[in-house]
């Protein structure tokens, strides 16, 4: 019944669905690659941050060499010595902690040769309907004269990442923390990229977590999209072997029927 798989016809055609089957496989077996790839990078990251416990000078880290935050920098504890810039604090809204709504509680820090870092002492609950003074007040006035502060590097934010927004928003409020909102607030002579989230908050405030930056911890939207094509390849390499077999079925039943003279009659 089977002995139409010796044929010319059904040689080539096996051999193609075989090669289908092994194609589909192979890329499969390289999005999942590409995806536990990144998972590595995740856990070698986490790694990372969790064995750096030492503080470093700014500097060290955010230099000449290399101006701009990665993710091989973003949580690494830096410390950074200046004055607070107490007259020009700012508050950063739409910002979610344990769920809740809240703002950043942002004070410049100036160091000695004029740069400017910003530093986030912390999170204050509130919402947008509250009076964004209810979130200044619970962080009091910072520290005057000379400070060091130890923190943890954070990346730029974006327009729509954590809740970043582009502008609309009163005096005294950033939609989001990067370079380019900075200067447009405060005419440093610079400001170093980034920002730091303060370890040691006042009371009233909650320490930032670190914030991974999209694309960069490794477990992002490029990675499960990695995930889901190889289930999508997967998937086509199924299909490949369901049509082949019910190809075979049907042309089997049609060499029984033959068999049994049931071929249909045309006129």
């Amino acid at each position: 019944m089977y002995r139409f798989l010796l044929t010319p016809r059904w040689l080539g055609g096996t051999a193609l669905a075989v090669a289908a089957v092994a194609v589909c496989l192979w890329l499969g077996s390289w999005q999942l690659g590409r995806f536990e790839d990144r998972v590595s990078t995740h856990q070698e990251t986490k790694q990372s941050l969790t064995a750096s416990s030492e503080a470093r000078p700014i500097d060290a880290l955010l230099g000449t060499a290399t101006p701009q935050v990665t993710t091989e920098t973003v949580g690494k504890p830096v410390t950074v010595t200046g004055s607070y810039d107490t007259e020009h604090q700012l508050l950063v809204p739409n910002r979610v902690l344990d769920g809740k709504q809240g703002y950043y509680v942002l004070t410049p820090l100036r160091t000695a040769d004029g740069h400017a870092v910003a530093v986030v002492r912390g999170w204050a609950p509130g919402n947008p309907s509250d009076a964004a003074a209810a979130a200044a007040a619970a962080a009091g006035p910072a520290p005057a004269g000379p400070v060091t502060v130890t923190g943890r590097l954070q990346a730029n934010e974006s327009v729509g990442s954590n809740g970043a927004v582009a502008g609309g928003l009163p005096a005294g409020q950033l939609g989001m923390i990067n370079r380019a909102s900075l200067l447009n607030v405060l005419e440093y002579d610079g400001w170093y990229d980034g920002w730091v989230a303060a370890d040691q908050v006042p009371a009233g405030l909650t320490a930032v977590p670190t914030v991974q930056p999209q694309g960069g911890d490794g477990l992002t939207l490029r990675a499960f999209q990695n995930l889901g094509y190889t289930l999508e390849w997967f998937v086509f390499a199924g299909f490949v072997v369901f049509m082949w077999f019910r190809l075979v079925r049907r042309e089997a039943e049609a060499e029984q029927d033959r068999a049994l003279g049931l071929d249909p009659v045309l006129d």
